[in-house]
């Protein structure tokens, strides 16, 4: 097959794959751009001279800088968290695109107080306003990915729900290199760090319009009793007529589930809570997504993307400009290959092979990186210039983020997008994202101290780490790529190792359809004949 062929569940018209999915996907997936902002753009800007003189830290220790900025890091993710949770219950009584534009709304709030802080006011602005930017993306984290997914072709969905890391990437992009800008620029005074703070409100401000365009999730209408509405938006997003019987066997396909659902016991608030408490198999499920993103943060990504010029200054860069410089070249070689996995990757070779490969490949870089340290104390380094061992590492750097971005950073929110029932999709997105912004915040809480007290060991730590999530992929992770949302609770069969089952499910699917599209057509032909009876 080639790079771009399109493994179909079924017969697909090309109708199904138009600019409006492409549209929407990238609209909601651009609520990562505020993610992927901040997490690159905090610790850059934290070690721009212009903040340090501001808030005076030349008048405090070693340790109090690294507790001030560790809370004014980790606050954003201790927001994010409950965020997370409270996008459950927008998600349930609001609908995903207008959870969107809430949680968008909360960020841009949040966002402006940080542009009333300075040297006399102190820190407070700064604490408050990044809880509350948290809680907007801690919910807009939830609602995007499932959102994407639920209006994505199979075929497709892994491609589109990566739009949501593709914004992460290009958020991180502008914001590794704007305080490098600034820092080239502008003299060193307010104005200089407040640009970076500023430039949050653009992205939030643009999804929030955004928000108001997109055509709500025609399943999530369907469990609303809105099916009129549900069915209009999805021949809207997949440009087809109603009578088309790809819409017909989609429609069929997303009743027969809210049908096995009803049976279960409703569509009501409580009911996934319920399902939860009572079915091993979803646990284990919740389990295995939360879990996911224990692995992602355990490859050390976001050590390094709060606290890049520390990462850097342990490898013997030295110099505020150089360390932003090499920083903003991380983001390069994080956004390139995010874009290949988006477009070769995803939807051909499937999620647990990159999985798989990002850790073993990540893991071994991350050895390299710890060894040259520990052997040759580039700390120590004052003179301004890389040795040969010293480039090398810097080389393995770059090539564990070559690893590591078009695996392990997308995967485990492409996963949980898809993994779980119409019943508890929302609620197990919620618990994967808050999953996610908890294993962040004790990352960006403890990762100066990490740095201080163990050295060269963090990068040893990482790297076993990644060895471990490799393990447990493989065993315990089934392949997920274009099977139907409907039929995704098939691959978690307990009677079916994770290595196999996708193509014992995938066996089944074919099987079905064809059976399913020839009562249609039967269907057809017979409503057909009656038109034309009438007719004569």
């Amino acid at each position: 097959m080639g790079i771009f062929t399109k493994v179909e569940d079924r017969p697909t018209p090309s109708n199904v794959y138009n600019w409006r999915v492409y549209a929407c996907a990238a609209i909601a997936g651009s609520a990562a751009v505020m993610i992927g902002y901040d997490s690159a753009f905090i610790g850059t800007t934290l070690s721009l001279p212009s903040f340090k003189k501001e808030f005076n830290f030349a008048a405090l220790s070693t340790d109090q800088v690294n507790l001030l900025n560790a809370n004014i890091v980790s606050c954003y993710q201790a927001g994010a968290f409950f965020g997370a949770i409270f996008a459950y219950v927008a998600a349930f009584r609001l609908g995903r695109t207008i959870g969107l534009a809430v949680f968008s709304a909360l960020f841009t709030v949040g966002a402006g107080m940080m542009l009333g802080a300075n040297g006399d006011r102190g820190l407070g602005l700064i604490y408050a306003g990044r809880v509350l930017a948290g809680l907007g993306v801690g919910g807009a984290s939830n609602l995007a990915p499932i959102y994407i997914s639920e209006i994505s072709p199979p075929a497709i969905r892994g491609r589109l729900v990566c739009m949501f890391e593709l914004g992460w990437q290009v958020g991180g992009l502008v914001g590794f290199w704007i305080n490098y800008g600034v820092s080239e620029n502008l003299p060193s005074n307010h104005t200089q760090w407040l640009i970076p703070f500023a430039i949050q409100l653009i992205p939030s401000g643009l999804l929030f319009a955004g928000s108001f365009w997109l055509h709500e999730s025609p399943r999530w209408l369907m469990t609303k009793g809105k099916r009129e509405k549900a069915i209009k938006n999805l021949c809207w997003i997949r440009d087809l007529d109603e009578h088309d019987i790809y819409i017909k066997e989609e429609i069929y396909a997303i009743d027969a589930n809210i049908e096995r659902q009803m049976a279960a016991g409703g569509l009501g608030f409580w009911q996934p809570f319920k399902l939860l408490a009572a079915s091993k198999r979803i646990q284990w499920r919740f389990f295995l997504g939360g879990s996911l993103f224990f692995w992602q943060n355990a490859s050390g990504i976001n050590a390094i993307n709060y606290y890049s010029p520390t990462v850097f200054k342990s490898l013997g860069i030295v110099g505020t400009n150089t360390s932003l410089f090499t920083t903003g070249l991380f983001g390069v070689v994080k956004t390139v290959f995010t874009l290949i996995y988006l477009a070769f990757l995803i939807d051909q070779y499937g999620r647990r092979r990159l999985l798989m490969i990002g850790a073993i490949g990540g893991s071994l870089c991350l050895w390299y990186v710890g060894a040259y340290i520990a052997i040759a104390d580039p700390g120590a380094n004052t003179s301004g210039v890389l040795s040969p061992a010293g480039t090398s590492a810097v080389f393995f750097f770059y090539l564990w983020t070559a690893f590591y971005s078009p695996t392990w950073n997308p995967t485990p929110w492409v996963l949980n997008s898809e993994m779980f029932d119409q019943n508890v999709r929302t609620l197990a997105q919620a618990f994967a994202a808050a999953n996610n912004w908890f294993w962040n915040f004790l990352v960006a809480r403890f990762t100066p101290q990490m740095f201080t007290s163990m050295g060269f060991g963090v990068y040893f730590f990482f790297a076993a780490l990644m060895l471990f999530g490799a393990v447990f992929v493989y065993f315990l992770i089934p392949e997920t790529k274009n099977i139907p949302l409907e039929a995704i609770d098939r691959l978690f069969d307990r009677s079916h190792t994770a290595s196999k089952a996708h193509k014992i499910v995938w066996a089944e699917l074919e099987s079905e359809e064809e059976a399913l599209r020839a009562g249609l057509e039967s269907g057809l032909e017979k409503d057909g004949a009656v038109t034309q009876v009438e007719t004569v």
